[in-house]
């Protein structure tokens, strides 16, 4: 039976995203998207920029303060108020702090940035974020890994596809579209690639059956 031109998108992304190292699953409800993010956030490391000074000889008290570990943290701007309830009470009770807002005073710690994206573009496995607010852009730029629900029915074949809702994006002024292919990468001048370096450290997508 071949598949449908909806199955050959979702295939197509699919194929595209794991190829810039994307983490892709499927999901069939925003419950098993916060299950996800929960157990990524609690198998990972705490995410935290070492404090300047902390690498010279301190004092005890000093340096009792540059080994404390902080709660880590979920960033989750721009969700519906329902969702992020559910998202928050749900990273209580697993001891995480869960952020809506205020992302400026947090740019050294965010574990997890947990976002909804707007289309996917099968060619070349690309989130589309339409990011109107200053706190979604940095959940999905300073935190160490990004976590984004994608609908099925989101998917596009390709750039001209998406062009319809790009426009829409583009006569909201300000406004600000993220493309996110992939975690984070740069090389330099020796062809070292580095992962991580100015954004985050992977890129987790879960596609939404709709």
């Amino acid at each position: 039976m071949n598949d449908t031109p909806r199955q050959q998108l979702v295939s197509r992304f699919v194929d595209k995203a794991k190829a810039v190292s994307a983490f892709v699953t499927e999901i069939s409800s925003i419950d098993e998207a916060i299950a996800y993010t929960l157990d990524l956030c609690g198998s990972r490391g705490a995410c935290r920029i070492k404090i300047s000074g902390c690498e010279e000889a301190l004092s005890p008290p000093a340096g009792e303060l540059c080994l404390t570990k902080q709660e880590k943290i979920v960033a989750a701007p721009d969700l519906s108020p329902e969702i992020f309830q559910r998202l928050a009470a749900a990273c209580s009770a697993s001891g995480f702090a869960c952020l809506r807002d205020g992302m400026r005073q947090h740019l050294g710690g965010i574990d997890i940035g947990f976002t909804i994206a707007d289309l996917g573009i099968a060619e070349t496995g690309t989130l589309v974020l339409n990011c109107p607010g200053e706190d979604l852009r940095l959940a999905t730029m300073i935190s160490e890994y990004h976590v984004a629900v994608l609908p099925k029915g989101s998917i596009v074949a390709d750039g001209f596809a998406a062009e319809a809702q790009l426009r829409k994006y583009l006569h909201r002024t300000p406004d600000y579209t993220a493309f996110i292919t992939g975690a984070s990468r740069t090389a330099d001048i020796e062809r070292v690639l580095a992962m991580g370096v100015h954004g985050p450290l992977e890129l987790h997508i879960l596609l939404l059956e709709d």
